[in-house]
């Protein structure tokens, strides 16, 4: 029997629920989901099997309207993912339909979608009643040529068993990219890091979340099969240093204990966690950090 493998791109605004499908489909957590906008930074990919496929899923980062120079650097790589993808799925919320940003989103999709099959995920349908639905259906569909459409909750998992066989069917024939049990290409430290960052972007408030990154500085197998993770969680000024750190240290201490037992539950060991803060100032205009987030430095250009 032959395989088919393939890489399937995920796009739509920020918050539309692309990590939270990628969850879903790959069956373990490998991307970062908040309640917060642009949060996913590299274009993380999760494996999942449906069959004789091997579906590769690149989730990018949300397509908005860029302003700074990380936020430049993620529009650039979500286009690049798409423009690289065997198949690409656009994802838009029930509940906001066609919005100026979906609607700069389907201008872009006609430069990358020529030779591609596209399909349309409306997502968050236990929003709307069925008519929304349908119009939006309709209204989205004579906008652009979606090869397939579907109603999905990602959130509940609605819909995205059907969406996961029809992928399996689209991805091009041939052997399989990764080994069987993989379910990301990110190295586990980059996840690490992922993981501690969510939890920071949980507690914190307005626009800290996109002024800090966190790096997985050392990782080290102990002997009775745990491992000591030490962190540094990078802030661009002094005052942010005293927000993470909190109240008699209580926000970072917080922070470790979340990320601490969610690595811990994801490794299946023990997990002693370590995070430091740090101020770098200009970590935002540094060349590396957009390396190890995945991203081009040279596409935040103006």
């Amino acid at each position: 029997m032959s395989t088919r493998a393939g890489f399937v791109a995920l796009i739509g605004e920020p918050n539309a629920g692309k990590s939270t499908l990628l969850n879903r489909m790959v069956g373990a957590k490998v991307s970062i989901v908040t309640h917060k906008v642009q949060t996913t930074r590299a274009r993380i990919r999760g494996v999942a099997i449906e069959g004789d496929s091997q579906i590769v899923f690149v989730d990018t980062p949300g397509l908005f309207q860029p302003r700074r120079r990380l936020d430049r650097a993620m529009v650039a790589a979500a286009w690049g993912g798409a423009a690289d993808a065997d198949v690409v799925v656009l994802m838009v919320e029930a509940h906001r339909g066609v919005t100026p940003g979906v609607e700069r989103i389907l201008e872009g999709m006609a430069q990358i979608g020529q030779g591609r099959t596209v399909s349309l995920a409306i997502n968050k349908i236990d929003r709307v009643e069925a008519p929304v639905l349908l119009g939006l259906t309709q209204d989205l569909n004579d906008r652009f040529d979606f090869a397939e459409t579907f109603m999905i909750s990602a959130e509940k998992g609605h819909g995205v068993d059907a969406l996961r066989r029809w992928l399996a069917e689209q991805v091009p024939e041939g052997p399989w990219l990764y080994p069987e049990d993989q379910i990301a290409d990110l190295p586990m430290r980059m996840i690490a890091a992922e993981m501690t960052r969510e939890k920071l972007t949980l507690r914190l408030h307005q626009e800290l979340p996109y002024q800090l990154t966190v790096e997985t500085e050392t990782w080290e197998e102990r002997k009775d099969g745990s491992a000591r993770i030490e962190q540094i969680i990078y802030v661009s000024r002094d005052g942010h240093k005293g927000i993470v750190l909190g109240h008699k240290g209580e926000t970072i201490k917080a922070v470790s204990q979340a990320s601490r037992a969610e690595l811990t539950e994801f490794l299946g060991r023990k997990v002693h966690l370590f995070l430091q803060v740090k101020v770098r100032e200009k970590w935002q205009e540094e060349a590396e950090r957009y390396s190890q987030m995945g991203l081009d430095f040279k596409d935040g250009n103006a």
